[in-house]
């Protein structure tokens, strides 16, 4: 059962155990809370009998207390296993999740939505907590306890327990009956949030853009479509659940009925006593009333499925794994024959081999859509190739834990990432236990002292989200920064400078010759002028090394490389009329 509950709900060992405490403690509540009925129905035969002795009232007054006493007891059970050992596990899975997600290539999430991602970390877990605390202990908790209840009851009078008891499974089966249609309605339900969180985010990242070509009306009228259809269809997936669960809910009550009209019909003929009669009154008004939340979270745990589903997808998909000890000899990097496609459709790497020396510099140039990012990111094991192989120093990096292999490499993209800190720390991710002296060193050789130091806190001032505080080339600068301080072995570079101007690309570029003194260098360059000085040139086109070369070479062999380089001459001299 643990390994079930683990699986289905997304626990850990230690939450599927708490879950079965739950259970536990919630079927001890609602038997508990039964006592009182069975104190009232000894009560009442000694009333009926018109005899209570004076030593029988201490009996009943102890008798309260101890149910009191029992009740307080059972809550802070049901409490403590129910509520906090939820919370904890819920702090728990999302630590997993992430962890996982830590673990995933690459490619996991290229084919995944960042809103859909988003949402199940932060909502589907909440949701999930919520099942946890509320809605699974109570229905199963409810389940056992009516279970032995019910058992108890066909030893008092088995008509009467009949005449409480069958309005049970058609209620239960009427919500089992929706779960095809709740699953689908959820699944619907779904599709529409993430769809509308997409919408947002994405007006949120483009607003610039948006102003810029007066988009704005036009895009948020798209959007209130999309909150729209959230909001009807949220409105229709209530409906639809209610169609259920309220009838079942309404099936279930006519067990009160037909309970007084078969102890009506029976007391009549003599068959029972009244205090029988009144004993199972007494019994189903409190035995349908956990019930009838049961209902209700058996819907929800139907619906609930989904999200369970797509936290399971995260959980056990396939996790990029390898030794922890670098094996290599030198820090040459061999692509052999190497295949790769992000879908199975579209292959964009079909056959490339070539050579990266340690020492040299070695440039990715082709038309784009050739497979150059691809390449940069498949040697670091951001992905996995399909075919062949890519080894550092003999090495095979496939073989390799990712965090081990990264060790490595000191990476500067074209799209830089920053944190909302302080221009220190953003710094400092190059190599996380560098001295604030050895940080300031390697921000002045990527020339960033120029304007941090005119900043208000200087090397303390905070650069706000993904650091929209500063100008594209001062966050590029900050960047090559963290490059500076890693000083790893091999350095990988898409378009490194492509923020900068003249003058500054000049002075970084100056600053970078010294930091790849005997390094494997690859960089990606569309500039031909900035690779004109390497050591290796490597075309790609469609997915294939069309050529490769030292730059005098392929400029005699008049192919890619000396088109390319002919046709950025004759952008550099064209002029406005």
């Amino acid at each position: 059962m643990i390994e079930k509950l683990k699986h289905k709900y997304a626990l850990s060992s230690k939450g599927a155990n708490d879950m079965a405490r739950a259970f536990v403690a919630v079927t001890l509540s609602n038997l508990v809370l039964m006592l009182p009925v069975g104190l009232l129905y000894i009560l009442s035969s000694y009333l009926l009998n018109q005899q209570l002795p004076k030593e029988k009232l201490t009996f009943f007054i102890v008798a309260i207390i101890v149910i009191l006493i029992c009740i307080a007891l059972t809550t802070i059970f049901q409490y403590r296993a129910t509520f906090l050992s939820t919370y904890i596990e819920s702090g728990v899975r999302r630590r997993t999740l992430a962890e996982k997600l830590r673990k995933l290539p690459l490619s996991y999430f290229g084919k995944k939505d960042l809103a859909d991602l988003t949402n199940t970390i932060m909502s589907d877990c909440a949701l999930l907590e919520t099942a946890s605390s509320h809605w699974i202990p109570e229905l199963i908790g409810a389940m056992i306890s009516t279970t032995i209840i019910v058992m108890s009851l066909f030893f008092f009078d088995f008509r009467m327990a009949l005449a409480a008891v069958w309005v049970m499974p058609i209620a239960f089966a009427i919500v089992l009956y929706s779960r095809k249609a709740l699953r689908k309605t959820h699944e619907k339900t779904n599709e529409y949030r993430i769809n509308c969180l997409d919408g947002i985010q994405e007006g949120l990242e483009t607003l610039r853009d948006l102003r810029s070509n007066n988009m704005c009306d036009t895009y948020m009228e798209s959007l209130n479509k999309k909150i729209k259809a959230v909001e009807n269809h949220a409105i229709f997936a209530e409906f639809t659940n209610a169609a259920f669960v309220c009838s079942a809910q309404m099936i279930l009550k006519l067990g009160m009925g037909t309970v007084a009209l078969v102890g009506s019909y029976l007391l009549v003929k003599g068959e029972i006593t009244v205090l029988t009669f009144f004993m199972f009154l007494l019994v189903v008004t409190r035995m349908y009333e956990p019930l009838q939340i049961s209902l209700q979270n058996l819907s929800a745990m139907i619906s609930l499925d989904t999200n369970c589903k797509r936290m399971d997808e995260i959980l056990s998909h396939d996790e990029q794994t390898g030794v922890d000890t670098l094996t290599n000899e030198g820090y040459d990097i061999v692509f052999d024959h190497v295949a790769f496609s992000y879908n199975q459709k579209e292959k964009v790497l079909s056959d490339v081999s070539f050579v990266a020396k340690q020492g040299e510099v070695t440039a990715l140039i082709g038309p784009s859509g050739g497979g150059k990012t691809t390449i940069s990111r498949l040697a670091a094991r951001f992905w996995d190739v399909d075919q062949g192989m890519i080894t550092v120093g003999g090495m095979d990096i496939s073989k390799v834990e990712p965090e081990k292999l990264l060790e490595l490499y000191s990476i500067v993209f074209q799209d830089v990432t920053l944190f909302n800190n302080t221009v220190m720390e953003n710094i400092r991710i190059g190599k996380k236990d560098a001295t604030d002296e050895e940080v300031i060193a390697a921000a002045k050789l990527a020339h960033c002292d120029e304007f941090v130091e005119k900043m208000p806190d200087q090397w303390n001032t905070m650069i706000g989200e993904n650091g929209s505080e500063l100008s594209g080339g001062q966050r590029q600068r900050i960047s090559i920064a963290r490059a500076f301080l890693k000083d790893a072995p091999i350095i990988l570079m898409d378009e490194a400078t492509a923020s900068l101007d003249v003058d500054n690309e000049s002075l970084i570029q100056e600053s970078i010759s010294k930091l790849i003194e005997n390094k494997t260098v690859l960089i990606i360059a569309h500039r031909m002028r900035t690779v004109d000085g390497v050591d290796k040139i490597v075309v790609l086109k469609e997915g294939i090394v069309a050529e490769q070369g030292k730059p005098q070479e392929l400029k005699q062999q008049k192919g890619i490389y000396k088109h390319m380089v002919d046709m950025q001459m004759q952008s550099n001299a064209w002029k406005y009329r």
